[in-house]
């Protein structure tokens, strides 16, 4: 069985890119997971965010944006001292500030799902890569996104971040043709 060859052997790796990378995701809470989870990234390996993720997942009140978008500087602390996932202050403060304008966005737009999905006419891009070295670090549409969400008011969420938020949820599958997800994740496009 063909996988990217990005994921490795790692066992949890293997997992995430077999069960859930490239999957669309229409769910507003996990969409903001990966939020989350995609800017604390930043200068790091998402393998080592995926090792935090269930650290995260207590850290952030299961990733309730309510809860998270009320969190204050007594939160902040305690998230700051724990060990389980990263932290840094600036990515810390953004992920409570995101919290409160992907609320802003559910408000408008009447889903935070509705508001992503619009970038693409709620048709994902689908990618025939060959070869890994092609699959690109950002694109038009990453840059886009990128862009509404600085306007809009969210940190740490560059046009990288961005595109590989848009591979994880399915919004762009970029699983190289070759790999037996490709196929099946293409499936959920109809």
């Amino acid at each position: 069985m063909e996988r990217c060859p990005w994921c490795g052997t790692d066992e949890l790796y293997v997992r995430y890119h077999d069960e859930e990378w490239g999957v669309p995701v229409y769910d507003d809470k996990k969409h903001f997971e990966f939020l989350v989870l995609e800017s604390a990234q930043a200068g790091l390996s998402w393998i080592t965010i995926l090792r935090k993720r269930e650290n995260y997942r207590k850290a952030y009140d299961d990733f309730n944006v309510e809860k998270v978008a009320r969190y204050g500087e007594a939160q902040i602390q305690e998230l700051l001292k724990n060990k389980g996932i990263v932290r840094n202050r600036r990515k810390i403060e953004a992920s409570l500030n995101n919290a409160r304008r992907f609320i802003e966005i559910q408000k408008e737009f009447g889903s935070f799902n509705k508001y992503i999905w619009s970038f693409v006419d709620n048709k994902p891009v689908i990618n025939h890569w060959m070869h890994i070295s092609e699959v690109p670090a950002n694109s038009g549409l990453s840059d886009r996104v990128s862009k509404d969400f600085k306007k809009r008011g969210f940190k740490f969420l560059g046009s990288t971040i961005v595109y590989s938020y848009l591979q994880a949820t399915g919004i762009i599958n970029d699983h190289l043709v070759s790999c037996f997800r490709h196929k099946e994740i293409s499936k959920f496009y109809g």
